[in-house]
């Protein structure tokens, strides 16, 4: 019988990502709910010691693969990985970040499972000892609410959405095998290039400053880069703005690109695309800086300011240089 809530842990160079506690808390939630444990999937190597950290987040039990070949991520190895340890124990429920691992690795993962799966979720409960799951749809101008008939109950969680929440539990640490042939592992990871500017990765940042088509060109990010150094924030960018060159993809906020959460978003010259809205709507508190009145972004925005960026941004980020001195 199908029982326990689980998750894969996500992690990369060694630590344990922020999703990675949010995910683990959620699962600790439902569980309690059903009077389950919470185990957790750790894939990596030398990554053993990251079973404590989990363990404050309310795991119980936490299943740990330490091979050279699960280093760096590659979806064929984790996902082999993952699916063996999880066929073995039937877990009821099997929570993922909708991160972009997360993405990556649980759509791999559904098919080896043959299960369901419901995708970017924003909450996720016990019904009649069911998950019901609720996720954006069309954009994000609806929400459905989806069930999984079989097992495991799989979902992946968008990042910034669900709390992490310290509870701490035994976090026992059991050893697998992963069993990895490499004759089956097609891919392999033969160079890294990393981001060496230290910045909050966007789906992760809980403040976020993002430039559009109004910021003219690549030569005036600086201005919204100096209000985002001041409040300890991520600089984002629309498509339209990625596409002209202004920006790296990475920096790209929408359906298209990262969907974020965070606490505080501004954004500055976006007029506010139902593709943007989709994949920034659900932060907390939305700040809109257009000198277009009528610029959609204002009826999706807390706080609207109709001026030009040029002027209103220098004062903003004075301002706030002030108030946090």
């Amino acid at each position: 019988m199908a029982n326990g809530v689980w998750i894969i842990a996500e992690q990369r160079d060694g630590a344990l990502r922020k999703i990675s506690f949010e995910i683990a808390s959620t699962a600790r939630k439902l569980a309690d709910e059903l009077g389950q444990q919470v185990c957790a999937v750790l894939l990596g190597s030398g990554i053993e010691g990251l079973a404590a950290e989990l363990a404050k987040y309310g795991v119980d039990k936490v299943f740990v693969a330490d091979d050279p070949a699960l280093e760096p991520y590659t979806t064929d190895a984790h996902a082999a990985a993952a699916a063996k340890i999880i066929k073995e124990n039937d877990p009821a429920i099997l929570l993922l970040g909708a991160s972009t691992q997360g993405r990556d690795l649980s759509a791999r993962l559904v098919g080896k499972l043959a299960t369901g799966m419901g995708t970017d979720c924003v909450d996720a409960k016990i019904v009649d000892g069911k998950l019901l799951l609720k996720r954006p749809m069309y954009a994000g101008k609806c929400f459905g609410e989806v069930t999984i008939s079989s097992f495991p109950q799989m979902a992946t969680l968008r990042p910034n959405v669900f709390p992490a929440v310290e509870n701490p539990k035994a976090g026992e640490v059991v050893k697998f095998d992963p069993a990895l042939d490499p004759a089956k592992l097609k891919t392999k990871v033969v160079e890294v290039q990393k981001d060496t500017s230290g910045k909050v990765d966007l789906t992760e940042a809980n403040i976020i400053v993002s430039g559009g088509r109004g910021m003219k060109g690549p030569e005036n990010y600086p201005l919204i880069e100096e209000l985002a150094a001041v409040l300890g924030a991520t600089v984002g960018a629309s498509r339209a703005a990625v596409d002209a060159g202004w920006r790296p993809q990475s920096d790209q906020v929408g359906q298209t690109g990262k969907i974020v959460s965070p606490n505080l978003y501004i954004a500055c010259g976006i007029s506010g695309a139902i593709q943007h809205l989709a994949g920034m709507g659900s932060s907390k508190v939305i700040v809109a800086i257009n000198k277009d009145p009528e610029a959609p972004i204002f009826a999706k925005a807390d706080y609207g300011v109709v001026d030009d960026l040029f002027k209103v941004v220098p004062e903003l980020t004075k301002a706030c240089k002030e108030l946090l001195a």
